[in-house]
């Protein structure tokens, strides 16, 4: 791992003194948007299935995972921690919620899985042992998302909750996804063509969904243990 190394001693004199002004300028808030940019960047790369492109953006997203950690380095936000210290806690993380890989004997039997469908199953029970003040399905869904990604996780978990029903016949008849993206489309250019602003119409729409929601958990003093609650 040298090379990761080597880039982490570089993103660390670019900020220090006699480095560069704007990198040492720099704080968790400024970069978010860097942060989405290139994230966006990677996922149109991935899409492509360019070989360099995705290589190229991958190391843009790692080296603000690389820039992040080093301002926390300093304390930003409160007790430091560095890039060793994510690294730790994501194993941890991760170790934790494949016990059929890493477990015991015991564990591996009781969360046996053959498929991914079986993982997912498992997942929720991990995440609740991990974070046990979470009480509704909807804690730990970033508002921050694109609103066609949010609504989708949304309706997502309040279905795998049974506070919606899956329909297995859609309202709108479609077989793929291209046929998806077309009446995505005409539905933003009615949008623009009345006016409207089809993101803020959608993220209001699914605002009062998560509502009805929170609503429902209340009245039926539902568990959220039972079922996801983010990462």
């Amino acid at each position: 791992m040298e090379k990761l190394q080597s880039l982490i001693n570089t993103a660390k004199l670019l900020r220090a003194e006699g480095g560069c002004p704007w990198d040492a300028e720099q704080t968790h808030e400024s970069l978010v948007q860097y942060l989405l940019e290139e994230t966006y960047e990677l996922i149109e790369a991935i899409e492509k299935g360019s070989r360099d492109e995705v290589l190229e953006e991958l190391g843009d997203v790692l080296y603000q995972v690389l820039f992040h950690s080093d301002i926390a380095s300093g304390g930003s936000l409160g007790e430091p921690f560095d890039l060793e210290d994510v690294a730790q806690y994501m194993e941890n993380k991760m170790i934790s919620r494949h016990p059929h890989v890493f477990g015991t004997e015991a564990e591996k039997e009781k969360f046996q899985a053959d498929t991914g469908q079986d993982v997912a199953k498992n997942w929720d029970a991990h995440k609740k042992l991990e974070k046990p003040t979470r009480n509704s399905i909807l804690d730990g869904v970033p508002q921050a998302m694109p609103a066609l990604a949010l609504a989708n996780k949304v309706m997502g978990k309040a279905e795998k909750a049974g506070i919606l029903e899956e329909s297995e016949t859609p309202a709108i008849p479609m077989e793929n996804e291209d046929q998806l993206g077309k009446l995505l489309l005409a539905v933003v250019a009615s949008a623009r063509s009345a006016g409207l602003d089809p993101e803020r119409a959608l993220r209001e729409a699914t605002r009062e969904l998560q509502t009805e929601i929170r609503a429902t958990e209340l009245d039926n003093d539902f568990d959220a243990g039972v079922v996801g609650l983010g990462d």
